[in-house]
């Protein structure tokens, strides 16, 4: 009897597992819309992007559990105005322009770009499940599905094409470049859609610049022997807040120096004297100082790799979309990574020089100005920050060590002050006067100076230390910067002035007035008519002869935007 009362559980258990499961099954096909007639597809698909796209606004874009739009509000706005039609498909067919789009994203490094930022996973996916299986094929929610990441990933190509996906840190920079507008991302789409030229539509957003298009050319042939072995990324400030950021950083150099074969267990940390071998060994792998130290350098080389030095290529184009797309016809272009300074002239490089730029503690700031006036012998006002940093500390114990180094203290009515009668030691952020060297080839600013208006005191000029011209690094200044052909500017600014005089009016100076202004060592002022624009800018590489040459990212902007944008890449 017991034996039967088990049996007739059984069944009864085993009969309701099969009522749920098919009840599961059928309620499952009830949230799946069955369209038997391709000819009614579009309708339904549309219902459906109405539906899933309010979804999406109200949660932070996903249109299910494992999708995410990422211009979810922008892609409904597009879709509000095209009565919420599919775009990409048509009863059940694509369009031609699915494969073009689909090529573009699969390609998408030869500009730049992340291939997986564009949804091409996801896109890949749903189109396999349409293609492969009729059944799926006759579901209005996998074409919704397949129309929104299709739109979505365009509206996320077309804008990393066009202003690329670093943040603009310049007030000039973000009048010259504005926000896309809606407008903008829906006629680009609709000029998409009835020409399908997608190559011509690309570069119809790309800059302009000679420069970005070189630099994109030559990325082709770096990609193209490129290491993609990914090596852990090791982050390294000089310093440690506390030991778990120092045991983090060990457990970190310990993986990547595994990845070089430096490093045989990784199971538990090593002591100084593994730590330290290990070291050796990648140093001597690299063929560089066998020291077995940490050191700032190590770490860079460490992170030298292919795939950062990728990072740093689509750092740079993105840089160029931020310039403004109609350049002046004469400007001067000083790449602060590259120690040199271009005048271009209606695309040409007019003059190019060496120049010295502020070490990383006193920066040369990035900016946008204009040439206002040359100084001819000029004298030099010490910065407040260097007065406080480096002369207020010697002063205290020596009140005439300005003097020893050529300099005088002025007051506020521009008489000398005997630095012996200044109690110094009542002063420990700034001081009441002026401290300023005379003009004449010892001056730092050497003998000429090129003014032009910015919030941060800087300007162009010669120096009398013009030996370290010679110098591979040459970030040594305070901030501003040093220019080696400075006599090679003054004369091409005079000629810009000569040439673009307008009628009626004169001009007190050409090249020769200035030559002979210097063999008399007269100090002038000279107003510049026709004022160059002048960018200071942090490039840091570029095409040379189809290869991409890399500078030093002497101020790490490289790599705190690799660390804020591309840090997942």
């Amino acid at each position: 009897m017991y034996q039967q009362k088990i049996t007739s559980r059984l069944f009864l258990s085993f009969f309701l597992c099969l009522f749920i499961i098919s009840c599961s099954n059928n309620s499952n096909e009830a949230n799946k819309e069955k369209v038997i007639d391709p000819d009614e597809m579009d309708k339904h698909t549309a219902e459906n992007i109405e539906k899933a796209l309010e979804f999406a606004v109200l949660n932070k874009g996903k249109i299910n559990d494992s999708v995410r739009l990422q211009f979810s509000m922008l892609v409904k706005n597009f879709y509000n105005s095209n009565k919420f039609m599919p775009v990409w498909s048509h009863k059940e067919k694509w369009e031609p322009m699915v494969d073009t789009i689909i090529g573009f994203i699969e390609g998408a490094e030869k500009f730049g770009l992340f291939p997986r930022d564009y949804q091409l996973k996801n896109i890949k996916l749903v189109k396999n499940e349409l293609d492969g299986d009729s059944i799926k094929r006759m579901d209005a929610q996998n074409w919704t599905r397949a129309d929104l990441l299709l739109t979505d990933g365009f509206m996320h190509i077309i804008k990393d094409i066009k202003k690329g996906r670093i943040g603009l840190d310049s007030t000039f920079l973000k009048k010259t470049n504005p926000p896309l507008t809606e407008d903008f991302y829906f006629s680009t789409l609709k000029a998409f859609v009835q020409k399908n030229n997608f190559s011509a539509l690309v570069d119809s957003l790309e800059p302009p610049h000679k420069g970005y298009r070189e630099l994109k050319m030559s990325l082709a042939n770096f990609l193209d022997s490129m290491d993609r072995q990914v090596y852990t990324y090791v982050k390294y400030s000089g310093k440690f807040i506390n030991s778990k950021d120092s045991l983090f950083f060990i457990k970190t150099i310990q993986k990547r120096l595994k990845e070089s074969g430096c490093v045989i267990n990784t199971d538990k940390l090593p002591d100084s004297l593994g730590l330290n071998t290990a070291i050796k060994k990648y140093q001597q792998q690299k063929n560089i100082k066998i020291d077995g130290k940490i050191s700032t350098s190590l770490v860079k080389l460490m992170n030298n790799n292919d795939v950062e030095l990728f990072k740093r290529i689509a750092l740079t184009l993105d840089r160029y979309k931020q310039m403004p797309v109609t350049m002046p016809d004469r400007y001067i272009w000083v790449n602060l990574p590259s120690y040199y300074m271009q005048v271009f002239d209606h695309d040409s490089v007019a003059l190019e020089s060496k120049i010295i730029c502020g070490k990383p503690d006193t920066r040369t700031p990035l900016l946008y100005s204009v040439i206002s006036d040359m100084i001819l012998y000029p004298t030099w006002t010490v910065p407040n920050s260097i007065i406080k940093k480096q002369y207020l500390p010697k002063l205290k114990s020596n009140p005439y060590y300005l003097s020893r180094i050529g300099l005088h203290l002025v007051d506020s009515k521009g008489e000398t002050v005997d630095p012996g009668t200044v109690t110094w030691a009542k002063y420990t952020t700034g001081i009441p006067y002026k401290v300023m060297q005379g003009s004449g080839d010892d001056n730092a600013l050497g003998i000429m100076k090129f003014n032009f208006s910015n919030p941060y005191s800087v300007y162009l000029h010669d120096t009398n230390q013009r030996y370290l011209f010679k110098n591979g690094s040459r970030a040594l200044s305070h901030g501003c910067v040093r220019v080696q052909q400075w006599d090679k500017l003054a004369f091409y600014i005079a000629r810009n002035d000569s040439m673009n005089l307008k009628a009626g009016d004169s001009l007190r100076y050409n090249t020769d007035s200035i030559k002979n202004w210097l063999a008399l060592k007269e100090k002038r002022r000279i107003g510049v008519k026709n004022g160059i624009p002048l960018f200071i800018a942090y490039f840091s590489c570029e095409a040379r002869n189809g290869k991409v040459h890399f500078f030093e990212d002497i101020y790490g902007e490289d790599k705190m935007l690799r660390e804020k944008y591309f840090a997942d890449k």
